[in-house]
């Protein structure tokens, strides 16, 4: 079953970041805990690691995005045979 990967919180207040950069491209292979994208905001930078393992199967917002809300899905992974 596809998994959407969100864009996550640095911080409880966070309802808004810039995608700067994905580490990973489509048709990938991840594992769960591999760094795929680094967001920012104002105040940070944090990496974006892969909550499964199985593969990056479409980029969904696209690296330089700029107001990415919070919980939008910005990946979705497949996993292995998918």
């Amino acid at each position: 079953m596809p998994t959407a990967i969100l864009m996550p919180a640095l911080s409880p207040t966070m309802e808004e970041g810039t995608l700067a950069k994905w580490l990973v491209r489509e048709g990938d292979p991840v594992s769960s805990g591999d760094v795929i994208a680094e967001i920012e905001t104002d105040k940070a930078t944090m990496e974006v690691e892969a909550v499964d393992e199985g593969t990056l199967a479409k980029i969904l917002v696209e690296a330089g995005s700029e107001h990415v809300a919070v919980n939008t899905p910005i990946a979705i992974l497949l996993e292995e045979g998918e």
